[in-house]
């Protein structure tokens, strides 16, 4: 049936994105999952750095590490490429990746067993870290009762297909970005319910801080629920081991000041999650996604200027 208020070319161009999603699932889903890891590693080496992407990935880099040589930087970037690549070959086979297949291991899984035992209603928060939809599955294994957040796509046949993949790794609640999705969080996390969040791309309309040392700004969503609520953020992170096989770490739970003076603790809760994505990234930089632009456009603007783009 066609979306409502869309014209049939709009719809049409829909459906020829779903019918290829669907050929090219079908053909990783009868793969071997660790060979269609390394064909996708494969062809983003090859196809990424011929992409427009390419360039803002680079901009990011020289922005975040001045100090490293540009073969070091153009090192970052073709393994950035090839996480990607096997983020996307890894998706259709999702379920797949799970704690209970052994492709997974988990570092901290009892904060995640305590907050299942306990019916806490906890808020936990990551980034576009290696392949980050194996730390939903991860959640689900421990049995934290959780509403996933992310962005719907844009195509709304192929948004219907990445919810189905992911409800067959147990991941079946979802709510949009946006005023009304921190409403229904809000409402969620009342319910006793967690709530998990990435929380490292670039919100205009967000706090200011620094990330590498650059002015960005980043949604305080999490930060104010977590303020509501518990008081405090239960961090995620993950890490690719070997192919497609991960490590997937529960960290100790970032807590907020509350001093009264609200505006003032959810800019420095924010100021301490951004941190804490820095120092992940920091840890292994070709597992963070750098085609997008983080910072501020100033900071675009003087690296212009500086290199004389």
């Amino acid at each position: 049936m066609r979306q409502p208020n869309t014209s049939w070319s709009q719809d049409l161009v829909w459906r020829l994105e779903d019918a290829a999603l669907e050929v090219f699932t079908w053909l990783i889903r009868a793969l071997p999952v660790d060979l269609a890891s390394d064909l996708g590693a494969a062809l983003l080496r090859a196809i990424g750095p011929l992409t427009g992407a390419n360039k803002t990935a680079k901009r990011n880099l020289l922005l975040a590490f001045p100090e490293k040589s540009e073969a070091e930087r153009e090192d970052i970037l073709k393994r950035q490429w090839e996480n990607f690549g096997r983020y996307a070959a890894e998706f259709p086979q999702i379920d797949q990746l799970t704690p209970a297949n052994g492709r997974l291991e988990v570092i901290g899984g009892e904060r995640l067993r305590e907050i299942a035992a306990k019916g806490e209603a906890a808020v936990l928060i990551s980034g576009h870290l290696s392949n980050f939809e194996v730390m939903a599955a991860v959640i689900m294994a421990e049995g934290v009762n959780c509403v996933i957040t992310g962005r719907a796509a844009n195509n709304p046949y192929v948004n219907d297909r990445i919810i189905k993949s992911r409800q067959r790794y147990g991941v079946k609640m979802f709510a949009p970005k946006g005023s009304d999705g921190t409403r229904e969080l809000l409402a969620a996390l009342k319910r006793g319910e967690s709530v998990a969040l990435l929380n490292d791309q670039k919100f205009n309309r967000g706090v200011a801080t620094q990330f590498f040392g650059q002015l960005c700004h980043t949604a305080a969503g999490p930060t104010k629920l977590a303020i509501r609520t518990s008081g405090k953020v239960v961090p995620l992170s993950v890490h690719r081991l070997k192919g497609a096989r991960f490590r997937v770490m529960v960290h100790e739970p970032i807590v907020f000041a509350q001093t009264g003076d609200r505006n003032a603790d959810i800019d420095r809760g924010v100021h301490q999650i951004t941190a804490f994505i820095e120092a992940r990234v920091r840890e292994h930089p070709d597992e963070w996604w750098w085609m997008h632009k983080r910072w501020s456009a100033a900071a675009y603007d003087q690296l212009k200027a500086e290199t004389k783009e």
